[in-house]
C-alpha cells in the first residue's frame, strides 16, 4: 500500500510540513505587515474623536490604527463636500424656537452630543424631578394593576438653563477627555523608547513620533473651529433642545448676550459659508501623502513589531474613549447655568406649568409634544393664556407710548 501512495502522491525534496508551523511561529514572534493593515481600519473612530476635541487649538488626538483611512476619506470630503466635521450627528434631535415654535431638524454634531449626554450632565434637581414623576406614575399604574412594573418614561421634564455670563461661548473647556490625550501620548513615546534603549531599534520611536505629529497637525487646522461653531453669537432668542415627541426631557436655553444662535448651529454648515479653502485642501493633501508614506515605512519593520502593535492598541483605545465618552456642554463651547426645572406626570400639565412661568414658551412646545386634539378644558386654558399675554403686551405698549412722546419732545427742544 505504501508504494502505491508514494506513486499517487509523489513527494519532492521541498515537502516539509514544518515550514508552515515555522512561519506561524515567526509571525507571532515578529508580526509583519499587521500594523500596516490596521492603519487602514477604523477611520470612523478617528473622525469621531477629532469631532469631539478639534477646534480649540492643540488637539491631543493620539497616533493609532485607522489614521491612514481617515486621512484619505477626509481629503475626499474636503474636496467634494468642502467640510471636515461629520455631516450628520450621532443623536437625532431638534431645535425649537421658544418664541415662534418653529422646529428645525438638527445637523450639528455638538448639539446632538449635548442632547445625547443630557442624562449624565443634567442638574441633580432634574434627576430628582424625573424620579419623582416616575414614582407618581408608578403609583397610578399600581392602583389599576398591582403587579405593574415601574415605567422608564412618564410625562415631560423641562429644564431651564441660561448661557453662562462668566464663561465665553464658542470656546471648548478642557476636560478629562482632553487631558487623556496628552497622557497617552507620553505613554506611547515611553513604549516606543523601550526597543530603542534595549536593542538600538529606533525605527518604532521614529514612526510613533511622526504619527503623533501628523495626528496633532490634523487637529490644528483652523477649519475645525470655523465649522464647529458655524453660527452667529450674542443671540437673545430662547431655544428648546429635545429628541421630540415621546422623549422624557426638553432642554430650554434662555436668550442673553452670551448665547449662540442655536438655530444657525442646528442647520449645519449650510447657513454660513464655511467651505474648506484651497489652503486647507492643500494641507490635507500633504498630510494624506505623509500618512501613506508612513504606512509604507511601517510595513518595512520586521523586528520588535509587538511594540508597534501595543502603541497602536493604546492609541485606538484612547480614540474610542474620546469618541464615545459623554461630555458637558461647556466642553463643546456652550456653557450653561441651571435655572429651574418643571415636570408633571402628564405632558399637558408640564406645558401649562412652563407657560405660567415663561410666557409663550409652553405654547411653542405644544404642537411637538401634544399633537393630538385638545379637550375643551385645555382649549379654554390656552385661550386664557393668550388673553393674558395680549393684555400684557397692550399694557407694555401703553407704557412705552408716553415715554416715546416725551423723548420726541426732548429731541424737538434740543433742535
Amino acid at each position: 500500500m505504501a508504494p502505491l501512495l508514494a506513486n499517487l502522491i509523489p513527494r519532492g525534496s521541498q515537502f516539509d510540513p514544518a515550514i508552515t508551523s515555522n512561519e506561524f511561529r515567526v509571525q507571532w514572534f515578529h508580526p509583519s505587515d499587521v500594523f500596516s493593515v490596521l492603519l487602514i481600519l477604523g477611520g470612523d473612530v478617528v473622525a469621531r474623536a477629532l469631532a469631539q476635541l478639534a477646534g480649540g487649538g492643540l488637539t491631543p488626538i493620539t497616533f493609532s490604527f485607522g489614521w491612514v483611512a481617515y486621512s484619505v476619506s477626509t481629503l475626499v470630503s474636503a474636496v467634494g463636500e468642502n467640510k471636515l466635521m461629520p455631516q450628520s450627528p450621532d443623536c437625532k434631535c431638534m431645535v425649537i424656537n421658544g418664541k415662534s415654535g418653529y422646529i428645525r431638524e438638527n445637523s450639528s454634531w455638538i448639539i446632538g452630543r449635548i442632547v445625547r449626554d443630557f442624562d449624565e450632565w443634567s442638574d441633580q434637581k432634574t434627576k430628582d424631578k424625573t424620579d419623582d414623576i416616575l414614582d407618581k406614575k408608578w403609583k397610578e399604574m399600581k392602583a389599576k394593576k398591582s403587579d405593574a412594573k415601574k415605567p422608564t418614561r412618564a410625562g415631560l421634564v423641562v429644564t431651564i438653563y441660561k448661557p453662562s455670563e462668566k464663561r465665553p461661548a464658542g470656546v471648548g473647556e478642557r476636560d478629562i477627555i482632553y487631558w487623556s490625550g496628552l497622557l497617552i501620548l507620553i505613554v506611547q513615546l515611553g513604549v516606543a523608547a523601550i526597543p530603542c534603549g534595549l536593542f538600538g531599534d529606533w525605527g518604532i520611536l521614529l514612526i510613533t513620533v511622526c504619527g503623533n505629529a501628523l495626528a496633532i497637525a490634523t487637529g490644528l487646522l483652523p477649519q475645525w473651529k470655523k465649522e464647529k461653531w458655524a453660527c452667529r453669537t450674542k443671540s437673545k432668542q430662547t431655544y428648546i433642545l429635545t429628541r421630540g415627541n415621546g422623549s422624557q426631557h426638553a432642554i430650554v436655553i434662555l436668550g442673553n448676550e452670551n448665547g449662540l444662535n442655536l438655530e444657525d448651529l442646528a442647520s449645519g454648515q449650510s447657513n454660513i459659508d464655511v467651505s474648506a479653502k484651497t489652503v486647507t485642501r492643500l494641507i490635507l493633501l500633504i498630510l494624506s501623502t505623509l500618512w501613506v508614506l508612513l504606512l509604507i515605512v511601517a510595513a518595512g519593520l520586521q523586528k520588535n513589531t509587538w511594540f508597534l502593535l501595543a502603541i497602536g492598541a493604546i492609541g485606538i483605545a484612547q480614540n474610542v474613549f474620546v469618541a464615545g465618552w459623554n461630555r458637558r456642554p461647556e466642553s463643546f463651547g456652550i456653557p450653561l447655568d441651571f435655572v429651574e426645572v418643571f415636570g408633571k406626570p402628564e405632558v399637558m400639565g408640564t406645558l401649562f406649568e412652563v407657560e405660567e412661568n415663561y410666557e409663550g414658551l409652553g405654547r411653542s412646545m405644544l404642537d411637538e409634544f401634544y399633537p393630538g386634539k385638545l379637550r375643551p378644558d385645555e382649549i379654554t386654558k390656552w385661550a386664557d393664556f393668550e388673553n393674558r399675554e395680549a393684555q400684557a403686551q397692550s399694557k407694555a405698549r401703553q407704557v412705552e407710548s408716553p415715554q416715546a412722546q416725551a423723548k420726541a419732545t426732548v429731541d424737538e427742544d434740543s433742535e
